[in-house]
């Protein structure tokens, strides 16, 4: 088998082209850090923008704000870990180098060209995007395929679903369809959902049963693949809305009583002394949280739409954050529980979320202020994860091995 871990091995790249977490979880750390503060200024305060009207000449603010923080930033987190750790499961060289920056490159294209303060042509972007997470996935699928991994297969599929949902949102622009919009915003917080059912599902009862040296819970067969269709039928209803809501909110409650059925087997309350565990357990329970309330909140289009943040800031971003801060500790040979201090950070995402998606519920009237103190613990946030790990991501491994 091939060793791609030689120590002995003269590594000539630039340390943050050695492996995809490096240019991805930085790039998708300063995307969340700078665009809500950007999103809050254009929004309520279009005065002092840096961007002024012609900014918007294709690319509308409603359009703008969540394509950037799905495909812009948590896109970004889910191919640099996706580009990591298939090097990790199949013992193949992840990418590394020129292939790397080029994918990188086009990600960032798509980003610069969305601020373009001019009008430009929506297929570059949108070609832009398609290329990168089309080179994601490609490397996925050689990989894995090399060695015939099947069980990972369902991640170069789900990268290539998710070219086609970016593809159907461009559209949706083009044609000022922002209904459509919504339905493919809400779409892909559920892909991202199933993403976080299945890889959570994995990860987070692994590395809470090494850490407090217990036996890993075995997983309820049942449960997984339920939670798998369940998931898949939240993306599906919410780009057709082909279920009537009765239906649609059975699926809630069940998904979400199987995800708190799930959490409550992973010894969430032995993690309570270790930040790099409670982080993804409270991302977590985040889910069916969510899930449930959306399901209380089925026919009230106001309180449902401040819900999906719940799960987008709460589950996403925390899970996003605990995950790139435990990776780049992992992956650049240092102690994953003697790393910076970062119990600050992951407190502030629940806090946002609850400013975000729930007083607004109750105090509606100080919504723009629940939405500036949210943007504030959010920023702080990845603002401490950029200020901690920048130097660690663009350094060489402490160990002198590739990656």
């Amino acid at each position: 088998m091939l060793n791609i871990d030689d120590p002995a091995a003269v590594e000539k790249t630039p340390a943050i082209w050695r492996l995809g977490f490096r240019p991805f979880f930085l790039g998708g750390a300063c995307i969340a850090m700078l665009y809500i503060p950007l999103w809050l200024v254009t929004w309520f305060l279009p005065q002092y923008s840096l961007f002024q009207s012609d900014f918007w000449v294709k690319v509308v603010p409603l359009w703008w704000h969540p394509h950037e923080m799905l495909f812009g930033f948590a896109l970004a987190i889910v191919c640099g870990f996706l580009l990591t750790s298939v090097q990790t499961w199949t013992n193949q060289p992840g990418m590394k180098g020129w292939p790397l920056a080029i994918t990188f490159g086009c990600w960032l294209s798509a980003r610069i060209l969305l601020l373009a303060p001019f009008e430009i042509p929506l297929w570059l972007p949108a070609l832009f995007e398609s290329l990168f997470l089309g080179f994601t996935a490609i490397k996925l699928w050689r990989c894995i395929y090399k060695v015939k991994q099947w069980h990972n297969i369902g991640f170069p599929i789900m990268l290539a679903v998710a070219v086609g949902i970016n593809l159907l949102s461009y559209y949706a622009l083009s044609e000022r369809n922002f209904t459509l919009s919504n339905h493919i915003w809400q779409a892909m917080l559920w892909w991202l959902g199933l993403l976080i059912t299945i890889v959570g599902g994995r990860v987070i009862p692994f590395f809470t049963a090494i850490r407090i040296k217990q036996t890993k819970p075995t997983p309820i067969a049942l449960i997984e693949r339920s939670l798998i269709i369940l998931m898949v039928l939240l993306v599906v209803q919410a780009i057709t809305k082909v279920m009537p809501s009765s239906l649609e909110q059975a699926i809630l409650i069940g998904a979400g009583a199987l995800h708190l059925v799930r959490w409550l087997r992973w010894f969430p309350h032995k993690t309570l002394k270790e930040p790099m565990l409670w982080s993804l357990h409270s991302a977590y329970i985040f889910l069916p949280i969510t899930l449930l309330a959306l399901a209380w909140n089925i026919n009230d289009i106001n309180a449902y739409r401040h819900l999906l943040h719940l799960f987008a800031i709460g589950t996403l971003a925390g899970i996003c954050l605990s995950m790139i801060s435990r990776v780049s500790l992992g992956h650049t040979s240092r102690n994953i529980y003697e790393g910076p201090k970062m119990a600050l950070a992951f407190i502030c995402l629940p806090v946002a979320a609850l400013f975000r998606a729930i007083i607004p519920l109750f105090f509606p009237e100080q919504s723009w202020l629940w939405l500036w103190l949210a943007g504030c613990f959010w920023s702080l946030a990845f603002g401490m994860f950029i200020w901690h790990y920048a130097a660690i991501l663009s350094r060489p491994r402490l160990d002198g091995r590739p990656g």
